[in-house]
């Protein structure tokens, strides 16, 4: 990356994905001293750990609003503010129903990050470096999920209130990145479709690459569309349906896989298989590195490699691990478990991880790709919250081996989707592929 400008911009809007990921992950530590503190049974306590992740679903699909009518440099200031309340407020809650309203907060702002970091990044990034550049917010989220996994460990135990302490310390990355952000430039791209603001629009786009100053202006201006543009009535006039079909299918199929219900339960699955408390955290702490770990090789390969053999690699990874996970329990031989279990996260981490950002964010529209970034986000976050509120109701009901089967069905069917309809994206300009995209949809449409 030769414009450390740009990088420099990146990797601050991306510190949005550390805040994301450890305000996802450090409930795994607390979830079970917050059950025994307030005595909740098994569907109010996966409610109170799946509140945040209705937030999310609100922030994801109402993300996209704030990002286009005050900006995404202006929304990511008000997401870390969210991020600063719901830290201290769920913290020092004093009843369950306290604890649920901050940690909606907190969800509140990871959705809209997830919907606006990714675009911001892709909006500045070159074509050729995009896809590393916006994997850094995926690579910040996984880095978060591994510190959050390493606080709870090193905190647990140190007094009853120890689970408070977990989930606190986020307010001091949280006032980091709310000064950080105010940094970045606006994008120029919201700047030029959204604003008409060419002359600040000009003054970016030289700081980016002062020698496509031109070439980018005029093929911004011809991206526009000359249709009147009403919100989420533009988007859904069909105009762009296989757009919203591919991230639809791509969102829930990212859930489906079992992340979040492994991310958020993962202490308690590891105790399934006989590990104590200790161990179970520590083990947790692996699958956390093992997330940064295979981020960073799919970050390293995803614009040489591209996003569809990145999928292809993981599908067929998380179908084995995930069979081995459910013929384990199912045989109920569970040594090898924790070593299924890191392969699956690995396989996880350089496919799924690494590419669902980067793709939601490449393949709309300028004039409506906060609102495309929108949807995806709101499907991934509203499947994520389902599963991880019935997880503890699903996990006492059924045997664990039919559930993990369930997940590598599921994964069967991702594959599909990748071999039929996934496009490749990497190495052309986010006007490009709005292009290729109209052409690849009237192929399928004679299919």
């Amino acid at each position: 990356m030769k414009n450390s400008r740009v990088l420099y911009w990146s990797v601050t809007i991306a510190l949005g994905g550390f805040l994301f990921g450890f305000d996802t992950a450090v409930i795994s530590g607390a979830e079970q001293a917050i059950q025994k503190v307030w005595q909740l049974d098994d569907f109010s306590h996966g409610l109170a750990v799946a509140i945040a992740l209705y937030g999310t679903v609100i922030g994801a699909l109402f993300g996209g609003i704030p990002a286009d009518a005050i900006g995404r440099k202006q929304t990511l200031f008000w997401v870390a503010a969210l991020y600063l309340i719901s830290a201290l407020g769920s913290a020092l809650a004093t009843d369950q129903y306290l604890f649920m309203f901050f940690r909606l907060i907190g969800g509140i702002g990871v959705g809209a990050s997830s919907v606006v970091a990714p675009m911001y990044i892709s909006e500045i990034a070159p074509a050729k470096n995009r896809g590393t550049m916006v994997a850094m917010f995926q690579f910040n989220v996984v880095f978060g999920i591994l510190i959050a996994y390493v606080s709870n460990y090193l905190l647990e135990g140190i007094n009853e209130q120890a689970w408070r302490w977990m989930l606190g310390i986020e307010a001091l990355p949280a006032l980091f990145f709310l000064i950080m952000v105010l940094r970045v430039p606006r994008s120029p791209r919201w700047l030029l479709v959204k604003k008409g603001n060419e002359e600040e629009a000009r003054e970016v786009l030289e700081l980016i690459n002062p020698a496509e100053v031109e070439n980018s202006i005029t093929a911004i201006k011809q991206s526009i569309s000359k249709e009147v543009k009403t919100g989420f009535r533009h988007i859904m006039t069909g105009k762009y349906n296989f757009q919203l079909l591919l991230v639809f299918l791509f969102a829930m199929f990212n859930q489906l896989s079992g992340i979040n219900a492994i991310i958020y339960y993962a202490p308690r699955i590891f105790n399934l298989t006989g590990l104590g408390t200790s161990s179970a955290l520590l083990s947790t702490s692996g699958i956390g590195l093992l997330n940064l770990i295979f981020t960073m090789i799919g970050m390293a390969i995803i614009d040489r490699a591209g996003r569809k053999l990145l999928m292809y690699i993981g599908s067929f990874g998380l179908i084995a691990t995930l069979g081995l996970v459910s013929y384990s329990f199912y045989a109920e031989s569970f040594g090898a478990v924790p070593l299924y279990l890191f392969a699956y996260i690995s396989f996880f981490a350089m496919s799924q991880g690494a590419v669902i950002w980067v793709f939601i964010s490449e393949i709309f529209p300028n004039d409506v790709r906060a609102l495309g970034q929108s949807f995806g986000c709101f499907i991934h976050w509203f499947m994520a919250a389902v599963i991880a509120n019935i997880f503890p109701v699903v996990v006492s009901a059924f045997d664990p081996s039919m559930i993990f089967a369930f997940f590598g069905l599921m994964m069967f069917f991702q594959l599909i989707y990748v071999w039929r309809m996934m496009p490749e994206t990497k190495g052309k300009s986010l006007e490009e592929l709005s292009e290729e995209l109209t052409v690849k949809k009237k192929e399928l449409a004679t299919l």
